[in-house]
């Protein structure tokens, strides 16, 4: 009569301890993402940890399933114990890089010192209490079990960004999350407790059933386990794959990264709950059209729609993990050599998180696991079809399926290799870090009016620089004399020698205006982009003006330093994929108010092709008591000019100031709309999505 409530609390603890796994990614993701430049290797270097992470947690239920129930409760509960004392999660300000440490390295302790042990623990309770389950109701699957903690997963995070990320700050996201893992760690205790000094009919009825299963069911053969890590593998490549390649074009915002990982959980979910959700037959062939597709989206799609980009990958991405997740259902052992299966599956998965999140960004030049994932899971599937005896495919029959799979496999590969190839040696230079792949490209060789050197991150132009003599130093891009910053620089100078800060170096290019007596004072966070700046462009070397670059994150490096005094201090971060949200908070404002004269202005630049970010602006204005315009200016192609969206700030308190700064209102407009205001605690990209 004990049987249905402890198995209510066994569904209850695994069903909250995925929960909480889940949710604490895309918080602790968002806490962190604006310390390292908003960049999408954050998120893919927290992908690591928490399946590396998995991977232990689930070895660590794999060793203590061997022991005693006495010595499993003593265990498990002094590590939950533990972690009691390593709450709240919410990582100190200490933790905020200084600029000159390897970001890899720093998020990982971060994480590992922070999150590490609460997020070890909840790892591996699903497997563990699916394991006491097993023993304890013998003839009845767990398997249900592992479906019930992937809904727990789902609904963290479809919650976490229409719910949790809009509503609460991330302080309280943090503490709630805390409160919950309090509330899990209890739950577990009973269980443990529960099952450790259960009725002594249901130990020995569980002993005789273990013992009976263990005389009937043969050990998985090596070649299984092989197989099972290769497809776990390969759905975690494609998962972490089509992430990164979506926030490349998009943004690397939380939604984005639980999205995928929801689709990559559906399919978890769907397999694992029963056969009739996978039909081999019909999802073999979805297969073929999505590795098709996807290929095809990533030669000839740059230009297409952000959403049907988007919708493409990710519907490839749900495919190629549908049916890795499928055949791995299909082959899943007897429930007695369930850790194991689940230690294999985690490894996989941490072995795929390792390859996008740390081998990839040291071995390829660019951006190239989308055409590494979609080549290993159309291998692995393969062989597993090659394998199966049930399957009509089995053992290289018939010849003539075999030799068209073939030619799709050779199409396939060197249409990727040859896209690969092109994209490297299509560039002058490229170069590839935490934040992204950067590239040094040449236009228009033929014509010497208008032949170019550009620097291009993702697929955004960062900064251009003409070729001959008489146009070299010409203000080009975003930053000509029409351009909002122009105006400011100009109007600024006309006072004297200036002071100039600039967030963002891109080429260097505003180093054209400095003159004798100037001193221009840009912070960068990438050191490839400063390298670059520096050896193939010169704007920063034929300046007439003094030129210093200080690397680190802008926000930063202003905060550690004393007021600069600057006359006018310009925030460059904004049109590219990855939006540093952190620049644009009330936070921010006041350390930028701190560094201007009381005259001075800030000037922003927000062009962007997927984010409105005008009416954060304008909020930034209106709570600061300044005076806000903008300016807008379209492209001419015969002069390098980009459109350029620009908005000023400045103080309109005192009479003198906007008497000095009249003229900049000339064809200017201000913002009449509702406006937003964003906090270090609470700011959400979406709100601004256009």
């Amino acid at each position: 009569m004990y049987r249905r409530p402890i198995n209510l609390g066994f569904a209850f603890t695994i069903f909250w301890s995925a929960f909480l796994l889940f949710q604490v990614q895309p918080l602790i993701g968002k806490y962190i993402l604006p310390w390292f430049g908003g960049t999408p290797a954050v998120w893919s270097t927290c992908m690591l940890f928490f399946q590396a992470l998995l991977f232990l947690g689930y070895a660590y239920a794999h060793f203590l399933s061997g022991r005693t129930m006495r010595t499993q409760l003593f265990l498990h509960g002094a590590l939950i114990g533990l972690a009691f004392f390593t709450l709240p999660i919410s990582p100190a300000e200490t933790w905020k890089p200084d600029g000159s440490e390897e970001p890899v390295g720093r998020i990982l302790l971060l994480l590992l010192m922070n999150v590490g042990l609460p997020y070890f623990i909840l790892s591996s309770t699903g497997p563990l209490l699916q394991n006491w389950f097993s023993h304890h109701n013998p003839g009845k699957s767990p398997y249900r079990l592992y479906a019930l903690s992937n809904c727990g997963s789902l609904l963290a995070l479809i919650s976490y960004p229409f719910v949790v990320e809009r509503t609460l700050a991330v302080s309280l996201q943090a503490a709630l999350w805390s409160t919950g893992f309090v509330i899990f760690g209890a739950a577990c205790l009973v269980c443990a407790v529960v099952v450790t000094w259960g009725g002594p009919s249901m130990r020995k009825e569980s002993s005789q059933s273990l013992s009976d299963a263990g005389r009937s069911v043969p050990a998985p053969r090596w070649s299984d386990r092989l197989l099972w890590f290769a497809l776990a593998m390969a759905a975690s490549l494609m998962l972490l794959a089509t992430t990164n390649q979506v926030c490349l074009d998009v943004a690397a915002v939380p939604f984005l990264w639980v999205l995928p990982l929801t689709l990559y959980l559906l399919t978890f979910i769907l397999c694992f709950d029963s056969d009739r959700w996978y039909s081999r037959r019909v999802f073999a062939w979805m297969l073929a059209v999505a590795v098709v597709s996807v290929s095809l989206m990533m030669l000839h799609g740059v230009h297409r729609p952000i959403v049907q980009q988007v919708t493409v990958y990710f519907t490839g991405m749900f495919f190629c993990c549908m049916v890795c997740h499928g055949e791995l259902a299909r082959m899943k052992p007897d429930p007695r050599y369930l850790t194991s299966f689940y230690l294999t599956l985690a490894g996989g998965g941490a072995a795929g998180g390792i390859l996008v999140g740390f081998i990839a960004p040291y071995v390829f030049p660019a951006y190239l696991e989308m055409h590494l994932g979609l080549v290993c899971c159309a291998v692995v599937v393969l062989t597993v079809y090659f394998r199966d005896r049930s399957w009509h495919l089995y053992n290289g029959r018939p010849a003539e399926a075999w030799f068209g799979i073939s030619l799709a496999m050779l199409w396939l590969t060197l249409t990727l290799t040859a896209d690969a190839h092109g994209v490297i040696t299509g560039s002058r230079r490229i170069s590839r870090s935490f934040y992204g792949v950067l590239r040094v490209q040449e236009k228009f060789r033929d014509d010497p009016e208008q032949h170019r050197i550009e620097m291009v991150h993702g697929r955004v132009v960062h900064g251009l620089q003409f070729v001959s003599e008489h146009k070299r130093m010409m203000p080009t891009a975003y930053y000509h004399e029409r351009s909002g910053v122009g105006r400011a620089l100009r109007n600024c100078q006309a006072s004297g020698p200036v002071h100039v800060g600039v967030v963002g170096l891109g080429a260097g290019t505003l180093a054209t205006y400095g003159r004798a007596g100037d001193r221009f004072r840009f912070y960068e966070i990438n050191p490839d982009v400063i390298r670059l700046a520096q050896e193939e462009f010169t704007y920063l070397s034929e300046s007439q003006a003094e030129i210093t670059v200080d690397l680190g994150d802008g926000r930063l490096s202003l905060e550690h330093e004393a007021s600069n005094a600057f006359d006018l201090l310009v925030i460059d971060a904004f049109s590219g994929d990855a939006i540093p949200t952190h620049l644009l908070t009330g936070e921010a404002l006041e350390v930028y108010r701190k560094h201007l004269k009381r005259d001075g202005i800030l000037a922003i630049h927000y062009s962007n092709l997927h984010f409105d970010l005008e009416p954060v602006i304008a909020g930034l204005a209106e709570s600061g008591g300044l005076q806000f315009v903008s300016i807008k200016t379209d492209r001419d192609v015969a002069r390098g000019h980009d459109p350029a969206h620009w908005a000023l700030l400045m103080d309109r308190s005192e009479p003198d100031v906007r008497q000095r700064h009249r003229i900049l209102l000339e064809d200017a407009t201000s913002y009449q709309d509702a406006t937003l205001h964003w906090t270090d605690e609470r700011c959400n990209l979406f709100e601004v999505l256009r």
